[in-house]
């Protein structure tokens, strides 16, 4: 058997893990304080208004889950992928996107609760949501005066949620 050689000199590139070289790039991307203020409002907005959409698709009538019926449906699985991929990436921050989930889920059955009172439709106070966080997006775009770092790969944007959190995390001086 032959020696196996190793390069010792590593650079730093190559020891970050994907989700960094991910964040990394986020992070060059959004310099401007302002834009950085917004995407902390406006990206877990976005993600509550795309949940509350997709909590508002009809869930077909399952019998075994009888009195669970109205906390299963069509977003049950989308929080189910989303955190399972984030879990790929760190677990620690799919901890905390799954409590954010959790809250949003919540706020999500008092905008149900609210409906059923009266109120507007769970699915229109979805897009309002939405609709307003894309806008406080855009106009964070436009304070920073970059293209947008999505354009180049679009697995940013599912990881932007995951970005906050990070942001969050590096603040806490939390290891992720």
């Amino acid at each position: 058997m032959g020696k196996k050689h190793f390069n010792t000199t590593t650079s730093k590139k190559e020891e970050l893990r994907p989700v960094e070289v991910y964040f990394a790039r986020l992070d060059a991307s959004h310099q401007n304080p302002a834009n950085r203020l917004l995407h902390y409002i406006c990206v877990p907005l976005m993600v509550l208004g795309l949940l509350g959409m997709v909590w508002a698709i009809p869930f077909p009538q399952i019998g075994f889950l009888k009195a669970y019926q109205g906390y299963f449906n069509w977003a049950s699985f989308l929080i189910a992928i989303t955190i399972y991929y984030y879990l790929k990436l760190s677990p620690l921050l799919s901890y905390f996107m799954l409590f954010l989930m959790f809250g949003f889920s919540y706020l999500i059955m008092q905008f149900e609760v609210w409906e059923k009172a009266g109120g507007p439709q769970l699915s229109a106070v979805s897009v309002g949501i939405l609709v307003l966080s894309l806008l406080g997006q855009y106009i964070g775009g436009k304070l920073e005066g970059k293209e947008a770092s999505f354009n180049d790969d679009t697995r940013l944007v599912h990881l932007t949620p995951l970005w906050v959190i990070y942001r969050l995390t590096r603040r806490l001086k939390l290891r992720y």
